[in-house]
């Protein structure tokens, strides 16, 4: 069984503390000591080249490849400049935590081609769709007996149907076809992307999409999308279902161009849900093109946006499944480099969430995700121990949490009051 990267629901706490009450000059906490950024033709960032470290330490010794910081769950590149030329297409390969991409830009950004961080197709069976930076896989479809379709993972992952063919779009900033419900929030703070839909069911190999990716980018100057910035969702395979739009948050100084950014869901029998959109910036000469409707913040000429959700802010983790000590920094390979926990053979199981600056009478779900030959299942965890109140630590017990044969993805999500 293997946990998945900690998730983090709509919290209004978090909202309220993007709301600068007196931001300044803009300023981008980056030495821009990956260089300058020039996209020149069709180009794949491979994301697991990323130095595991702080996001604030000076990366030049790997200039280019990025700080991965597992604390801020983020891949970080501090740029002096982007540029993305016209008529070329910038992708990425995940890094193995599947974390979120965040651009920290000392000048300018502009992009005239396309920023690309969408989620794979549906593959066909055993296949899972790979999401963009920061989502979430798709399901698998029917592959053989024994191996039978699966749900989409994330927190509003597609559930496949117990009969018929089809099951649920992924969900995120709004609900997918017969789907989870919806989750994240405005801000984007914590940054997050879209989740996967559902595969086939019975006798049909097919998956369902994976969900968009999410992005920050942050720069100090003009930010220019005169081409495209996208993080849709992977349609559902010969009729499997879409994964959901992943997360773009755009901050800068001017933000300016005429181009296309976009977070939509998959298509398939039943479509993934919309992602999320957030623009944040002193002036605005932009007239793109934007869907869904985007999140909107003006700031102050000084000012120094909010990068990271505020270390008083609410936070979840996952500290151990059937009595062993889940990883900090958990990778949910799916039997690439083994299981982040295994159980021996039981039908059922605990798990233990720890949750700080999170209120008493909190709602906190812990989801299971079969890789295969099941739907999710979610069971509300009670309050088991205050740890502290100040901050406020408090540990969560899901009982009786099913257990199913092979690889599962474990994840929590808290709904506060």
């Amino acid at each position: 069984m293997k946990t998945s990267r900690l998730i983090s629901a709509a919290f209004a706490a978090i909202i309220a503390a993007c709301a600068p009450a007196a931001f300044a000059q803009l300023t981008i906490p980056s030495d821009g000591s990956d260089g300058a950024l020039v996209i020149a033709s069709n180009t794949v960032i491979d994301l697991s080249r990323a130095v595991t470290g702080n996001w604030n330490d000076n990366d030049s010794a790997n200039a280019g490849k990025g700080i991965y910081d597992s604390n801020m769950w983020a891949v970080v590149f501090k740029y002096s400049s982007v540029t993305i030329s016209n008529g070329a297409a910038l992708t990425f390969t995940n890094h193995g935590s599947h974390a979120p991409l965040v651009w920290l830009v000392t000048g300018d950004v502009t992009i005239n081609g396309s920023l690309v961080l969408d989620g794979q197709p549906g593959l066909a069976a055993p296949g899972l769709a790979e999401p963009g930076p920061g989502g979430f896989r798709g399901g698998t479809g029917y592959y053989t007996p024994g191996v039978d379709r699966g749900p989409g993972f994330g927190p509003g992952g597609g559930q496949p149907y117990t009969s018929g063919d089809e099951g649920s779009g992924g969900s995120y900033g709004t609900v997918g076809s017969l789907g989870s419900p919806a989750y994240g929030n405005a801000s984007l703070i914590p940054l997050i992307g879209g989740s996967g839909g559902a595969g086939r069911y019975y006798n049909f190999p097919n998956g369902g999409g994976a969900g968009g990716g999410a992005v920050l980018v942050a720069c100090g100057g003009n930010l220019t999308v005169a081409g495209t910035v996208s993080a849709n969702g992977g349609y559902g395979q010969q009729g499997a279902s879409g994964g959901s739009g992943g997360g773009i948050r755009l901050v800068a100084n001017t933000f300016s161009g005429s181009g296309i950014i976009q977070a939509l869901g998959g298509a398939g029998d039943h479509p993934g849900g919309l992602g999320r959109i957030r623009i944040e910036r002193v002036t605005n000469n932009n007239n793109s093109q934007v869907n869904p409707d985007p999140s909107i913040l003006a700031l102050q000429a000084g000012s120094t946006p909010v990068i990271w959700p505020p270390s008083t802010g609410p936070s979840a983790k996952i500290i151990s499944i059937g009595n062993v000590t889940a990883p900090a920094d958990p990778r949910a390979s799916f039997g690439t480099f083994g299981p982040d926990v295994a159980l021996p053979e039981v039908t059922n199981t605990q798990v233990l969430v720890e949750t700080t600056n999170v209120e008493t009478a909190a709602i906190v779900n812990v989801r299971v995700s079969p890789r295969a030959n099941a739907q999710y299942t979610e069971v509300v965890a009670g309050l088991n121990q205050i740890i502290s109140t100040n901050p406020m630590v408090i540990r969560w017990l899901a009982t009786n949490v099913p257990v199913q044969d092979g690889y599962s993805s474990v994840i929590v999500r808290v709904v506060r009051p």
